[in-house]
Parts: C-alpha cells; structure tokens; sequence
C-alpha cells in the first residue's frame, strides 16, 4: 500500500489534469440580457448550422437572416465554398464562421473507398465542428441545426449544447439514414447504425421544425419525438416574385442562355422549361433526359405543331458532368433536333428571375424519405410558374395540387405527355396553372417563419 509521500504526488498530477480539462471546456451561456453598443437590445443569440455548403443551403440561410431581422444576433457556421445570400453578407447581426473542408483524399464517389475513409471525415468534420461552436465562437441561447447530415452533426451539437446550456432546435429538411441509403442500400449496416443513432441523437432536442406536415406525423407516430414538433413549410423568400413583360423582355435579353432564342421565344416557336438541381442520386434527370428525346420525336413527326423548348438546367454537383457527355452524346445523334439544353450557375438575383421568365418549372426530386419537399418547387411557385414534378412521394400534394398549379409524372413518358399537352395548346392550360401558382405563391417566408420559429425562439409574438 502506498504511503502518502507516494500517492500525493499522483493525485496532484490527476487533479492538475482534471483541471485543465474543467478550465479548457467551452464557456457556458448566462441568462442575461445582452446588449451591443449603438445597437438595441439583443433578444437573442443563436448559433445556426450546417454541415454543408452555407450558399447551397437557402433555408439555413433563411433562418440566419429572419433571426437577425427581428432582432437576434447570430453565428452561422458551414462550408463556404458558394456565394452566400447578399443580405447576409451585409447584415451586421450576422457573422459567418466556415469550417475547415475535410481533405480532398477524403472524398470519394466509391463505394468501397467511401466505407474506408467515412469513419476518418467524421473525425475531422466533429473536431472541426465542434472547436467552432465551442471556442470560435460566444455562447447562445439557441443551438439551430440543420438534419442530415446526422453524423457527426447532432453528437457535436447535443456536446455544445450540454456544457453551454443550449436549448437545440433541429431543422429537419430529410432523414440523413435514407440519404445514405440511396448511396449504400438501405439494408447496409452503416445505414442501419445511422437510423439508429439519428433516432438517438435528436430524442433531446428542445425542439424540432419540419418541411413538411407527413414528416411531423412520422417524427411523432414513427420516432417517438414527445417534445414540441412544429411543421415549418418553406415558402418563397421576396426575391421570387412574378415578372411584368417588360421586365421578363429585359432578362432574356441580357442572358447567355437565352438572348440567342430571344425572337423564337417572344413569338411562341420556343417555350422556355426550368430545372434547378442539386446533382445529387435523388435526382434521376434520366428522366427529363428521355422525356426530352420522345418530345422531340413527337415534335419532329406525330405532331408537328408542338413548339420547340429551350430547357436550362441550373445548379452544381456531382452528377452534372455525366449529365453534360450524354447531352452531347443524344445531341450528335439527332435525337433532340427540337429541343435545346443548357446548364446555368446563377446568381440569387438572376435564379429568380430566369424562373419569373420561363413558362414551366420541372422538378425531378423524388424524395429518399418521401417525406420532403423540394424548395425549388416553393421558389417555383413563388414567381407564379407553374411545375411538373415527380409525384410518388406522400408529401408532393402539400405543395402542388394537380390540375390547380401544377401536374404530377412518374415516369419519363408520362413527363413528356405533360409537356406535350401543356405546350400544345397555345398556353391555355399554362394560363390557369399559373394563377393557382401565384395563388400558392402569396404566403411567404416571413409569415410562416414568424407564427413558428420566431416564436419558438422567442423573437415573434
């Protein structure tokens, strides 16, 4: 047995560590209020995250800036590889903290080098993550984060959120497990572990705000979610607004994709079709593709009244340039002779407007949960244009009524049966989807952020 001169030594050593370990914990949030000089009093202070591209992330963005506009101060934390919303960059109530992006040897599209490297970019993202929500940044009242990605996300957070006494709200835009399920299969055991740890890491939450009322009911009824379970829609921010003529003259007059088409399209021989993507498996644009190819045939032989289309497809990812060769490869063949494709990144600004031009939207999401919605649809609708969407997943009806603003497919023929009786009729049937899309167009963000999430957190009566 050691005598005290032995074991004294030792506990000095042991309590000396503990120490440091107490000490070099994150600062924990005080209850009172805060203010800013020259500034008025701050309601809040609300760490918002993503563990993804901020300028690829509206509704993240949203968050921060309807944070800031009534009043809070806040810390948003992503990648920042995109352009950000301009009103973010200028807000003063704003500060953007980018992590670290993960090593390029990291990143892979195989799927057995992604299983080999996974476990190693989810140590860098956690340390990266969680240096910034506790070091680089002050102590909040709220902890905002966007799901999926789950993993390492949520661990991260419900860390932060335990020593800073954090109140976590989770906004939920998908399942990150099914999300990897498109990638490994849904029955994979990495797939498995990551529902299980989802379930685990969210049932703490203060809060949970969702896209859609079908996820709410699966959060409540499926996952056991007691605490509060608000549905939060996305609806248009005011950029997206419907276009007078003059002003949808001027747009495609001045833009690459569509001053070259400008006299087909102002006479009817063009009509002009919109997509945005993401580029990512949940997006099968095979079938746009091939729907395209049987319109054009149809346009070339059976009816040859139909008018051509120009088609932009706009967005970034990892799919585009597969997407980019078999345009090429059809397009030497012969078989798009009526149809013309182009793919654009574009600004906030000119995204809107090239949907405020355009005489249809197409939307391609199919849904990994079937509990989603996609936004470009909600951006869509927002600038009154009517869409045509992949309609077999159980929350498409909450955004797109058929025959009132839009029509459902699912298939790549029935996609160019939509387009040709849409097209074919001198715009009549597009006349009166468009009213009912600028009917759904009228709610906008700001009224469904503030009943919900502004007053969750406080800033909104």
């Amino acid at each position: 047995m050691l005598d005290p001169e032995q074991w004294l030594p030792l506990l000095v050593v042991v309590f000396t560590f503990i120490s440091v370990i107490l000490l070099s914990l994150p600062s924990t949030f005080g209850a009172e209020i805060r203010f800013q000089k020259d500034r008025d009093p701050v309601k809040t202070r609300v760490q918002v995250v993503v563990l993804g591209d901020i300028g690829r992330s509206p509704r993240i963005q949203y968050h921060a800036l309807s944070i800031a506009k009534n009043g809070g101060l806040v810390d948003l934390i992503g990648y920042t590889s995109s352009q950000l919303h301009p009103k973010i960059s200028s807000d003063s109530r704003i500060t953007v903290h980018g992590l670290a992006p993960a090593p390029d040897f990291l990143r892979t599209n195989n799927k057995w080098l992604f299983l080999l490297f996974a476990p190693l970019k989810v140590v860098f993202q956690a340390l990266s993550l969680y240096y910034t929500l506790g070091y680089r940044t002050k102590p909040a009242t709220w902890l905002l984060v966007q799901n999926p990605p789950t993993i390492p996300t949520l661990l991260v957070a419900q860390a932060i959120c335990f020593i800073r006494n954090t109140r976590l709200v989770i906004d939920w835009h998908n399942f990150g497990y099914s999300i990897l399920g498109l990638k490994l299969g849904l029955t994979h055991p990495l797939v498995r572990l990551s529902w299980l740890l989802e379930r685990t890491f969210t049932a703490k939450a203060t809060a949970h705000l969702a896209v859609s009322n079908a996820m709410v009911r699966v959060l409540k009824n499926s996952w056991g979610l007691t605490d509060l379970v608000l549905p939060l829609h996305d609806r248009p921010f005011p950029e997206f607004q419907p276009l007078d003529e003059s002003q949808r003259t001027e747009f495609l007059t001045r833009g690459p994709e569509t001053a070259p088409f400008m006299h087909k399209i102002q006479s009817g021989n063009i009509y002009l079709l919109v997509s945005s993507t993401s580029w990512t498996p949940d997006e099968d644009f095979s079938v746009l593709l091939d729907a395209l190819v049987s319109y054009s045939g149809l346009a070339m032989k059976a009816q040859p009244r139909l008018p051509e289309i120009l088609a932009i497809i706009t967005g970034k990812g990892p799919q585009k340039e597969s997407f980019l060769s078999r345009i090429g490869a059809l397009t030497n063949a012969g078989k798009l002779n009526r149809v013309h494709l182009r793919t654009a990144w574009l600004s906030i600004e000119d995204y809107a407007k090239l949907l405020g031009s355009a005489d249809l939207g197409v939307s391609l999401h199919t849904s990994s949960s079937g509990v989603d919605l996609p936004m470009k649809v909600v951006d869509m609708l927002g600038c009154g244009l009517p869409v045509v969407g992949w309609d077999g997943f159980e929350a498409w009806p909450e955004l797109v009524q058929e025959g009132i603003n839009g029509h459902g497919f699912h298939s790549s023929d029935g996609l160019c049966t939509a387009l040709a009786s849409l097209f074919g009729d001198e715009k009549r049937q597009l006349r009166r989807l468009r009213q009912g899309a600028l009917l759904e167009g009228r709610r906008r963000w700001d009224d469904e952020w503030n009943a919900v999430a502004g007053k969750l957190l406080g800033l909104c009566t």
